[in-house]
């Protein structure tokens, strides 16, 4: 496996309208690097969010989609989803404040 630092493994957030529904309970989702782990995320979004506590990670893997070009048949890149839990005396993550 190949050498991911913390800060390489959560890729950017999801911000879809079901996303956004669950963020009620304290649900966030990110979208990951392939090779992490459940541990790995949960370290992760503790160090890149001050006063954060994870309680629970979910992990999806997405298979990439089939795409045509004239003949040339080809498929999307795959991806990694997580939905992080946080504890109930844990601190809002802020990116998602604005939203």
């Amino acid at each position: 496996m190949a050498n991911v630092q913390y800060y390489d493994v959560i890729l950017k957030p999801v911000v879809t309208e079901k996303s956004m529904n669950i963020m009620a309970e304290k649900k966030y989702t990110f979208l990951v690097h392939p090779e992490a782990n459940k541990t790995m995320i949960k370290e992760a979004v503790e160090k890149m969010f001050d006063g954060v506590k994870v309680a629970d990670v979910k992990t999806m893997n997405c298979e990439g989609k089939k795409k045509r070009r004239g003949m040339t048949v080809g498929k999307t890149a795959k991806t990694k989803k997580a939905i992080v839990q946080l504890t109930e005396e844990s601190a809002e993550i802020e990116i998602f404040a604005g939203l």
